[in-house]
């Protein structure tokens, strides 16, 4: 939870810098709320740092802060770009019912959140550097 945390702090700023280049290229006028366009390209900027870190280095900046990386479930390795992008859709549908998606984890036999599920996706705990 505490890696999600961090993420979000990193997207909160992501979205302040891309809704500053927004503005800059709109000549200072702001969306009006709720509209599709801007949150479109919101979203746009959060599918890029998720599935971009994911399909990349296999985690996040807030995972590697706690030894976190995301891998196939089935074989342990690396995730496919698809598979991170149908584990960001899942993740925001199990996120919306007050977390409950992701609480899942807490019931699951394997202890998989459901957006690892439906994305054949488990995240793993690294090692400490220098430890067997």
């Amino acid at each position: 939870m505490l890696a999600a945390v961090y993420d979000a702090l990193i997207l909160l700023a992501l979205w302040m810098l891309a809704t500053a280049l927004w503005l800059l290229a709109s000549g200072g006028a702001a969306p009006p709320a709720g509209y599709l366009p801007f949150q479109g390209y919101l979203l746009s900027v959060a599918v890029l740092f998720f599935c971009g870190f994911w399909s990349a280095h296999g985690r996040t900046l807030g995972m590697q802060s706690w030894r976190l990386r995301l891998v196939d479930a089935a074989s342990g390795r690396h995730v496919s770009p698809s598979q991170s992008l149908v584990r960001f859709l899942a993740a925001l549908l199990a996120w919306a019912p007050a977390g409950l998606g992701v609480f899942w984890m807490l019931v699951d036999r394997d202890g998989l959140t459901v957006h690892d599920r439906l994305s054949g996706t488990r995240v793993v705990v690294e090692p400490r550097p220098g430890k067997d």
